[in-house]
């Protein structure tokens, strides 16, 4: 692990302990086991770190993703599993989904989310494309922009639950907002076998 990897890595472990508010720069490196000014080489403050544990996190959820989807099911076979993956990932790792919210949302470095989420669409893409090219989904949209619609609801949807919800037994309410997040989305797809 490089040195910027390892100041990614701290910043993680010390934002889930501490707080992104209460986390100095110092707790990261000492945590990380470098000096200070080995940090201000990668990062210009604690917020400008938030893009990187976003890609930290994308990526995560990328493998999480490939590891779950079959690619000989079909679309909607492929789609459920997405989904599930979506929300697995939400579910175990809801701590760091909403310090990167809260860290992004206060910094400038918010307008990088779509380059960090690049490798995500591009997965989610080329899934719609494979659903038009069998003609099971609807082919009058551009597989881009439904792959951004795709993600941003199914990670709102599992948020909602993981991030927000204060329920008692999240793993009812996890199950019927996938299926009515599934159910949604073969609809506004077009889905036909």
């Amino acid at each position: 692990m490089n040195k910027k990897e390892k100041i990614v890595q701290s910043a993680i472990q010390v934002f889930t302990e501490k707080g992104v508010e209460k986390t100095t720069v110092s707790h990261i490196v000492k945590t990380a086991g470098i000096a200070q000014g080995t940090f201000y080489l990668y990062f210009p403050s604690k917020l400008s770190l938030m893009p990187a544990i976003a890609e930290v996190m994308v990526q995560l959820t990328l493998k999480t993703v490939i590891e779950t989807v079959d690619e000989t099911a079909s679309f909607d076979e492929q789609l459920q599993q997405f989904t599930d993956a979506i929300f697995a990932v939400n579910k175990e790792h809801h701590e760091i989904q909403a310090m990167i919210y809260s860290g992004l949302a206060s910094t400038e470095h918010l307008k990088e989310w779509e380059s960090v989420y690049a490798p995500m669409y591009q997965w989610v893409s080329s899934l719609v494309e494979n659903g038009q090219k069998q003609k099971v989904i609807r082919a009058d949209s551009h597989p881009d922009q439904l792959a951004k619609l795709i993600i941003g609801l199914t990670e709102s949807a599992a948020e909602q639950i993981y991030l927000y919800d204060e329920e008692f037994d999240q793993d009812i309410r996890a199950t019927e907002q996938k299926r009515e997040t599934l159910l949604f989305l073969m609809n506004a797809l077009g889905y036909t076998k």
